[in-house]
């Protein structure tokens, strides 16, 4: 598959935006087969896009694409090279459309759900993905664990990637057979138009809770870029849902009554938990939804926060598959790589690990374990705060765990440029209950896991499936489950 250098430039001419050509000679019938932004992953026939980013600009990588193949430039400013170069103002406002256009326009050609908002979006994308792929369907999957194109996986950089990274991405779907893509959407990747290009059939909306204020600097701010999903990328006959329990959730209700279903717990919800019941092995849960017959469904998933997880799947998906699928999926849901991830040690104790990194998604994570194991067994809550990340939520977290554990161990959590013991000075000036503090992560864990008695629980939270401590620039490899099997060897 390939476009020629003209029909791009006539494309993006027609989006209204003032355009530059710089060539030598003629450069009309010049194949282009990719778009990407990254000059390491540029091959013959590549269009190289000078994006400019936080910390390099593609601009100073023109060089290094040219030698790996690539046939032409989309920039922002004449760059000293012989390929032909479509100069624009701005790359990042044309580059998800351009990039959709070299490849054929690949989102179109899937059904595409969009998992917006801070609590759940995983979870929620692997159980939609499960229930898609029980009705038949081949089913790709972008996310912050990995990035599957419906046969390879691979671990994912950041929860929504660039534009043009997200197109190839879902032209490899496309040429794997795929029916659908299920995506999580960061509130960064729509505020920055990463998913320009993409009309999403089914936008899905979890809930909102303090996260990301460094940047957004207010909830109305974080909430409206979180918003762009259902005004700005999904197609205007949309059929989403959004969660009818949460305010901002009954903001989007409330503005798309025709297209999006309430799913919630409460009175009103156009789709919610009739009765549940939750063990240490799972949960069984009676589901209604209006205009439907109920569904009696198993997940292997436990907790509170699941179960919305699974109404909010299941919400999403009445109407696009059967009920047999939805059953199916639901039961046969994988394990969630850091989402309440169990490990029995040999004594009798046991091992959680949780991305839980915010105060409402602790104290959710460690209100379940408590629930489920009951008050005779010690539960010990290791946890630390990222460097540059929203400073206020870091005594709310120390108080979410007295809540519910009986001792806490602070420690790191991608301390980034700040200094470790600093955040978690912060950190355990909310504490209630017994804290110790061990700033290295693994020093942490493994004391936790030494001091550990038959019966006891260690939850490990913050970090869940990454598999590296930032600390100055630096990526130390870690991954707390591994850390966890390794010391059980």
């Amino acid at each position: 598959m390939s476009v020629k250098f003209e029909d791009v430039l006539n494309f993006i001419r027609a989006k209204n935006f003032n355009v530059r050509v710089k060539s030598q000679g003629n450069f009309c019938d010049v194949e282009i087969s990719e778009a990407i932004s990254d000059s390491r992953d540029v091959k013959n026939g590549t269009l190289f896009c000078c994006i400019k980013g936080e910390n390099s600009d593609g601009h100073n990588f023109v060089k290094a694409a040219e030698n790996s193949g690539a046939c032409a430039l989309l920039c922002e400013r004449e760059v000293d090279s012989d390929l032909p170069q479509i100069i624009v103002e701005n790359v990042r406002d044309i580059l998800g459309e351009t990039a959709s256009f070299v490849y054929d326009n690949p989102s179109e050609k899937l059904l595409m759900v969009g998992v917006t908002g801070t609590n759940g979006k995983t979870t929620t994308t692997y159980i939609t993905r499960s229930i898609l792929q029980a009705s038949g369907m081949r089913v790709g999957l972008l996310g912050t664990i990995i990035e599957s194109d419906g046969i390879n996986d691979k671990d994912a950089d950041r929860t929504t990637p660039e534009s043009a990274e997200i197109q190839r991405q879902l032209y490899s779907m496309v040429k794997n057979k795929c029916g659908a893509c299920v995506m999580e959407t960061s509130s960064h990747g729509l505020y920055f138009g990463r998913v320009k290009g993409i009309s999403y059939d089914v936008p899905v909306f979890t809930n909102l809770y303090p996260e990301h204020l460094d940047f957004h600097i207010n909830m109305e701010n974080y909430f409206e870029a979180k918003k762009l999903l259902f005004t700005k990328y999904s197609k205007k006959n949309f059929k989403g849902a959004a969660n009818f329990d949460d305010p901002y959730g009954k903001r989007l209700l409330a503005e798309f009554p025709e297209n999006i279903r309430g799913f919630g717990l409460t009175e009103g919800a156009k789709s919610k938990v009739l009765k549940s019941d939750t063990t240490i092995n799972g949960t069984d849960l009676e589901i209604f939804t209006e205009g439907f017959n109920n569904l009696t469904l198993h997940s292997p998933l436990v907790g509170d926060f699941n179960i919305m997880n699974t109404l909010c799947a299941v919400s999403a998906m009445r109407g696009i598959v059967n009920d047999e699928a939805i059953v199916k999926g639901v039961a046969n849901v994988p394990q969630v790589p850091g989402r309440l991830e169990r490990i029995d040690l040999p004594n009798g104790a046991c091992v959680f690990v949780d991305f839980a990194h915010t105060p409402s998604a602790l104290r959710s994570v460690l209100s379940v374990i408590r629930k489920l194991s009951g008050n005779d067994r010690k539960i010990i809550s290791v946890f630390g705060h990222g460097g540059g990340r929203y400073q206020q939520n870091r005594p709310e977290l120390a108080k979410a765990a007295s809540e519910f554990a009986d001792e806490i161990l602070i420690t790191s959590d991608n301390a980034r440029d700040e200094d470790p013991m600093k955040i978690a000075e912060a950190i355990a000036s909310g504490a209630t209950i017994p804290y110790k503090i061990i700033v290295d992560r693994p020093e942490a864990v493994n004391y936790g896991l030494n001091n550990l008695k038959a019966g006891d629980i260690l939850v490990i939270t913050g970090k869940g499936p990454e598999k590296f401590i930032t600390i100055k620039g630096k990526k130390i490899p870690f991954n707390d489950a591994e850390a966890v099997k390794n010391w059980r060897k």
